[in-house]
């Protein structure tokens, strides 16, 4: 069998879209190569983007599109990015997880502003974070426990996290997040952790 190669340079770790589209299209997408979304489960919010509230035992297509590149679920929502770099957001939008700018709930995906730029997405209980290419960092929804990076105050569509543009991964954690950056550290704030944290950088 042939070996997989992966002809297309990162910049700073981080894949640009045109890059995405480029090894996805030649089968070389380090993921994998891109596939259509199918969720199955509970539903009482809609998070399974099936446009209903029914529970399914077995995996239900979700639309008909292969262009979903990136999936994220919290507690009863669900996010996605698509090959185009664009964000899909469906299900419980409490305190506005959804960062639709509004509190509506969704059995569907629904577009999140119009940028093609996303680059990963992470959910938590009721908040969501992004990064972009350009290497910002991106929250929305409950920040109680100050998970979203950005004091206090809940946010119904994605709000910039300071200025930097050195973030690369994010991952939220019930009422907390925890990111890296291009140089490699790891960074945590919000609350409910194990451990008692309050934005302070591991190394």
């Amino acid at each position: 069998m042939a070996t997989t190669v992966y002809p297309y340079v990162q910049y700073s770790g981080m894949w640009t879209t045109q890059q995405q589209l480029q090894a996805a299209s030649a089968g070389t997408w380090p993921d994998g190569f891109v596939r259509g979304l199918y969720s199955w489960g509970a539903n009482p919010s809609g998070q399974l983007g099936l446009g209903n509230t029914v529970y399914y035992s077995s995996p239900k297509q979700v639309g008909g599109l292969t262009t979903w590149l990136k999936i994220a679920a919290g507690y009863h929502s669900c996010a996605a990015i698509k090959l185009d770099g664009t964000l899909w957001t469906w299900g419980s939008n409490n305190n506005g997880a959804l960062g639709l700018g509004n509190t509506t709930n969704y059995s569907s995906p629904k577009q999140v502003g119009s940028l093609t730029t996303w680059l990963n997405i992470t959910a938590g209980q009721y908040h969501m974070l992004a990064t972009k290419t350009d290497g910002t960092l991106w929250s929305w929804g409950y920040n109680a426990s100050g998970q979203l990076g950005q004091g206090t105050g809940y946010f119904s569509s994605p709000k910039q996290v300071g200025s930097l543009t050195t973030w690369l991964n994010v991952s939220a954690v019930y009422r907390s997040t925890l990111a890296t950056k291009t140089d490699g550290t790891l960074w945590a704030w919000g609350g409910e952790f194990l451990w008692s944290i309050r934005s302070r950088q591991y190394n």
